[in-house]
């Protein structure tokens, strides 16, 4: 399997790197392996959804 690192996959998916590792603790993207501090990404993943509220309300439960 062929990986991308954390600065290809900001380049593809259009967001930033810092999300990206927020992305991966979370584990958001599935086959994602960390190496010490870098993080193996799959070279077929896709951008998951992002699940933060973009609307400035936070939504009352």
């Amino acid at each position: 399997m062929e990986y991308m690192t954390i600065k290809e996959a900001a380049e593809k998916w259009g967001i930033s790197e810092r999300r990206i590792q927020t992305i991966c603790n979370e584990g958001m993207v599935p086959g994602v392996i960390k190496f010490g501090h870098a993080w193996a990404i799959p070279k077929d993943a896709v951008k998951p959804v992002d699940k933060r509220i973009k609307s400035g309300k936070y939504i009352k439960s």
